[in-house]
């Protein structure tokens, strides 16, 4: 819903806009819950109320002001909630998933602030789940967004469109360690093509001196009544837990750094996914994927694994979803699903996990405001 110049006053502090009234300014939000049922092939199984298969149950304010000569001021706040429990997604911080202000013309933009980076803003070109539950890309994990973040994001020309993103977080380490993203984009009416990477530099005298990587290539064909994906990820970006064998990011996907002491910075995987959808009716949605988790170290830690969906607009604002989904882990493979949110209710032993085929069920409801 937007407000105009006459907005309430508490509405314009809590958008951290009392000082100067904004253009306009546009309270938003997304509730998602769904009903999770997963089975592993140890016998034992999960049952849960969670939050985020599609998108992370969320609220924000943003805003612009027009401030002549074709120049606007652009801000954002968004913090994450778990609508199941109507906590906050992280404890003591209000805006944990956005907090950016910037500048924008007709060539682009320039923010800073803690904002979503490029591999996380394009899921929707990934796969029919938008890179989100079912997602065999994401259930390895996406790097999402970093604090004192500057970035520039240019419009798009002649179908292409680039972005760059520098972050240094505030830590005492050595030369700071900076997390670098980038993303290049380029579309026609039917086809699109384009690359997102990161990579996050350890400090000075690391211990293991070697950044962490993330490279995602990805293809699509708009055939007309839906769409065709292709991806490939390379990272190593990942390490074990007590939980699993593959529970663990060392460059955290929404925040941190690379400190160069984890030994798993020198063990890659590849990820192969291809997915396709189809508009069945103008309210129904159907997609399906496959991919695989190529442990290229050869510690046997990869996975295979697929989703069928569908997705049912209710109206322009509620959706109702339903997915069924599998990972097959290899022998020493510990890999578990994951939404939009990571999954409170998931398997927390590692009997339950490394090696095993788990297999879920899912029910839910988005609304978006």
């Amino acid at each position: 819903m937007k407000t105009s110049k006459a907005a309430p006053a508490v509405l314009l502090a809590l958008a951290g806009a009392a000082q100067a009234e904004p253009s306009s300014v546009t309270l938003y939000g997304v509730i998602d819950e769904y009903a999770n049922y997963m089975h592993s092939s140890s016998g034992n199984h999960v049952v849960a109320l969670e939050d985020g298969a599609w998108q992370r149950s969320r609220f924000g304010f943003k805003g612009t002001e027009d401030i002549g000569g074709g120049v606007n001021v652009k801000f954002q706040l968004e913090g994450g909630i778990n609508a199941d429990t109507s906590g906050q997604a992280s404890t003591g911080s209000l805006f944990d998933r956005q907090t950016w202000v910037g500048l924008a013309n007709s060539l682009g933009e320039f923010r800073v602030g803690r904002q979503n980076g490029p591999i996380q803003a394009r899921g929707a070109y990934i796969d029919f789940t938008a890179r989100d539950l079912g997602s065999m890309i994401n259930n390895f994990g996406v790097p999402s967004r970093y604090d004192n973040d500057v970035s520039v994001i240019t419009a798009r020309w002649a179908g292409l469109q680039l972005e760059g993103h520098v972050s240094l977080p505030e830590s005492p380490v050595g030369n700071h360690p900076i997390v670098y993203q980038a993303g290049i984009d380029y579309q026609t009416s039917a086809f699109r093509v384009g690359y997102l990477g990161l990579r996050g530099r350890p400090p000075t005298d690391a211990a293991i001196n070697k950044d962490v990587a993330y490279d995602n290539v990805y293809a699509n064909w708009m055939y007309g009544k839906g769409t065709v994906y292709v991806a490939w990820v390379r990272s190593n970006n990942n390490t074990a837990t007590a939980v699993s064998n593959n529970a663990g990011q060392i460059l955290g996907n929404a925040g941190g750094y690379n400190a160069g002491s984890n030994p798993d910075l020198n063990n890659f995987y590849d990820i192969w996914q291809v997915s396709a959808d189809y508009q069945a009716t103008a309210a129904l949605r159907i997609g399906a994927l496959w991919g695989r988790i190529q442990d290229k170290s050869g510690r046997d830690r990869g996975a295979s694994g697929g989703a069928i969906g569908a997705y049912y607009d209710l109206s322009k604002r509620t959706m109702l979803l339903a997915l069924v989904d599998t990972i097959r882990n290899d022998t020493n493979g510990g890999w578990r699903p994951s939404g939009s949110a990571g999954l409170k209710s998931n398997f927390a032993t590692p009997d339950d996990v490394n090696g095993r085929t788990i297999t879920g069920v899912q029910f839910g409801v988005v609304h978006r405001f």
